[in-house]
């Protein structure tokens, strides 16, 4: 018989369900993600730090794990609920069940769970402080307390519990056939030098890291601490802002740097968080959105071509756009509920998006950015 784990919202909802993974207890924000497929993606993803997630998608599980699809060395999410877990794995590249990697990285999974009517209780109260348990012992009321004593994630800097401690290169692509690895060398080479792109990491994915190298770049990491002093001495033709967790506002070290980057005139990406810590640096304001936008199925609009992208986003905090006026055009809105999507600094090579074009997971509608950093970098 499995363990019976229960999830306690701090607006004393207690759900039950059935536990798998890591057994214990932990707690966060608890937020709900629309993606159908990539839920190791999701699971892998630095950006959850802090957070329980809930996937919409009736069943999970299906084409296991295996290593090439993390996005870091650990799972970093509170704890992970679903409705129900598959069965069985039957994917030939799986070389462990969801339930194994879980365990292996101490993450307690929740299955069983009305995802639907959790997922539409989040959608009305907006997301809320919870508790994942295994624990017996405590009674339902104890649970929901527990739940409440939980910070918020408004005004906490998590960064700097998950970006890299040392600064390292990165120069491996994305996964190809064989034939189109050899063609994309090719094509890499006919481009010339590969221009050198110093990416700070606030909790940066490995496929963004492999976008970069794809799009014929060389990359040295640095963590989120690094000064624009140290981040420009090492040369680079063009500087990358990473996703990450937790509040924009309270990474002020991150601000100062890019502030100063932003004067360089070197051209500048920022994506997510790093589009967030643009934004204030540029002298706007960020705010705490209700329930956030964590999905594959995002619809995003360029505003210069009026193409609508589907994107991959994850985030719960945006750049106010009225705060942006006279500091920035506005290129990219969702077409959701009408938030900042993109901006750009007329004038000079800087621009950032809220969505992730590397996906992992999701379309890949906007992985033309990628080539556009580049094209900015060759320009220069």
């Amino acid at each position: 018989m499995s363990d019976v784990c229960r999830l306690a919202l701090e607006d004393g909802t207690v759900l039950r369900g059935e536990a798998f993974g890591a057994r214990g207890e932990a707690g966060g924000e608890i937020v709900f993600n629309t993606a159908i497929t990539g839920y190791q993606e999701v699971l892998s993803d630095p950006s959850y730090r802090g957070q329980i997630v809930a996937m919409t998608a009736p069943q999970i599980g299906n084409v296991g794990t295996n290593p090439e699809d993390d996005e870091s060395t650990r799972a970093w999410l509170s704890g992970f609920v679903v409705r129900e877990i598959s069965p069985r794995v039957s994917s030939w590249r799986a070389t462990s069940t969801l339930a194994d990697y879980l365990d292996g990285h101490g993450v307690i999974g929740c299955a069983g769970v009305d995802t639907r009517a959790l997922t539409r209780r989040l959608r009305s109260a907006g997301a809320m402080r919870a508790l994942i348990s295994t624990d017996a012992r405590a009674n339902d009321g104890e649970l929901v307390e527990r739940a409440r004593a939980l910070p918020t994630l408004d005004g906490r800097d998590l960064v700097r519990e998950v970006t890299t401690p040392a600064r390292y290169e990165w120069a491996e692509p994305g996964w190809r056939h064989p034939e189109d690895r050899r063609q994309n060398r090719k094509e890499k080479l006919s481009r010339g030098a590969s221009p050198h792109v110093v990416a700070y990491d606030f909790g940066i994915k490995r496929g963004i890291l492999r976008a970069l190298v794809d799009a014929g770049c060389r990359v040295t990491v640095v963590p989120a601490s690094t000064s624009a002093d140290e981040a420009l001495a090492l040369g680079p033709d063009g500087i990358f802002l990473s996703n990450g967790p937790g509040d924009p506002a309270a990474v002020g070290y991150a601000k100062d740097a890019c502030a100063a980057l932003v004067s360089s005139g070197k051209p500048l990406f920022g994506i997510c968080l790093g589009h967030q810590i643009l934004g204030l640096a540029l002298g706007a304001s960020t705010y705490k959105l209700k329930f956030g936008h964590h999905g594959a199925n995002q619809p995003v609009m360029d505003l210069s071509t009026r193409k609508v992208e589907i994107t991959s986003q994850n985030h719960g905090f945006a750049v106010d756009v009225a705060s942006l006026a006279g500091r920035a055009e506005l290129t990219h809105v969702n077409l959701n509920d009408g938030t900042v999507e993109g901006l750009r600094l007329v004038g000079k090579p800087v621009f950032s998006v809220q969505h992730h074009p590397e996906a992992s997971p999701g379309p890949r509608d906007a992985a033309y950015l990628f080539d556009r950093f580049v094209d900015l970098m060759r320009a220069g």
